[in-house]
């Protein structure tokens, strides 16, 4: 351990890119069949369980872009694979090069704001420079051990962050928790919801509160569904009822996830985390963070940096096609908002636990981890 400013957990082992090798317990929402991606479709849980075919790229962007994959961390895992649909749907007489620019380009405005989409496009474009002088059939190939070893790769850094949190956790804690960050959002296992499930099996948990998270639902859809499947007590809560609940001492924890976190510790994540953070820092309720470290970005030095996608207006006069709202109703729909470093009270990661101040322990975790 170290002093405030530096990382609680020990670090890990640095990850070896190799061959897919997951568990057979551990649930992923992606894999790879033979020649094409198959994604769980999650606009259609918890109703029905559909996979998504991916044999060309604008299947991968389309899956992307309408939350049929979301959470950053998948969403990185999803891009790796996309890469490799492009190359093999790419014209065998073009100019590879360029191809794999365009696609390349094209994948990341897809989601703006997650982080890791951007990094794994930048590993990617390593990759892909190391082989394309032997051509595209060793382009392919290199991509795709690639893919496979980042999919491996995040699944076992999402343990080793479960491990780190859950030793946040006093026993029987009840903790709430925003949007979803299981294993859907994630290539298996989760962040948030990974440090919850590490929790509960290490016997620290007793409940969870879901926000129900709107405008998409994917608090009351997908981590109901998955908790559900754990085996994990859970009550669906709305939004709104996050205050009522601190301030009759019902939550002794908050953990939520990330969809990028600035070089000083400013964390955008899904719209309503930050009135979260600020209702914690009222009641003295613990606020973490739960992100690898692929999630932290160097190159954002704060949070008013961070690009914050807008999502389609109809999103939240809508419900599953049932309006809610006049359809002449203007609406603005902010897909993220930022909560500031001095609202978080940990950073938790798959090298360690981070503390105040962000800026020093984040430096240090990224230099460790490279």
């Amino acid at each position: 351990m170290v002093a405030a400013g530096g990382i609680l957990a020990r670090f890990g082992n640095s990850i070896n890119i190799g061959p897919m090798n997951t568990s057979e317990e551990t649930f992923s929402p992606i894999r790879w069949v033979d020649d094409h991606l198959q994604l769980l479709d999650q606009t259609k849980l918890p109703r029905e369980e559909v996979w998504l075919e991916c044999r060309e790229l604008e299947d991968v962007a389309g899956a992307i872009r309408r939350l049929s994959v979301r959470g950053a961390p998948a969403i990185g895992v999803t891009a790796a694979y996309g890469l490799v649909v492009a190359m093999l749907e790419a014209d065998e007489t073009g100019e590879v090069k360029e191809q794999f620019d365009h696609v390349s380009d094209y994948l990341e405005q897809t989601r703006p704001t997650a982080v890791n989409l951007r990094w794994a496009l930048e590993q990617g474009r390593g990759v892909f420079e190391s082989a394309v002088e032997k051509g595209r059939s060793a382009v392919i190939e290199a991509l795709l051990s690639w893919a496979h070893g980042l999919h491996a790769a995040d699944i076992e850094a999402n343990r080793r962050l479960g491990a780190h949190g859950a030793e946040l956790f006093a026993r029987e804690d009840r903790v709430l928790t925003h949007c979803n960050t299981g294993a859907l959002a994630t290539a298996g296992y989760g962040t948030a919801l990974g440090v919850i499930q590490a929790a509960r099996a290490a016997g620290r948990l007793s409940m969870v509160w879901v926000d129900e998270t709107r405008p998409l639902l994917q608090g009351a859809r997908l981590t109901a569904w998955e908790l559900q499947r754990l085996g994990i007590p859970y009550r669906v809560v709305t939004d709104s009822s996050a205050g009522s609940l601190l301030s009759q001492g019902l939550v002794d924890r908050i953990v939520v996830g990330a969809d990028r976190i600035a070089a000083n510790g400013d964390t955008a994540n899904k719209i309503g985390t930050y009135p979260l953070a600020v209702l914690a820092e009222r009641h003295g309720v613990p606020f973490y963070v739960a992100a690898p470290i692929s999630t932290i970005d160097a190159k954002t030095p704060t949070g008013t940096e961070i690009p914050i996608e807008e999502r389609d207006p109809q999103e939240v006069k809508e419900v599953f096609g049932t309006a809610v709202a006049p359809q002449e109703a203007e609406a603005v729909n902010f897909a993220f908002d930022v909560t500031p470093n001095e609202l978080i009270t940990a950073i938790i990661t798959d090298v360690g636990v981070l503390q105040p101040p962000f800026r020093d322990s984040i430096a240090q975790a990224l230099a460790a981890a490279s």
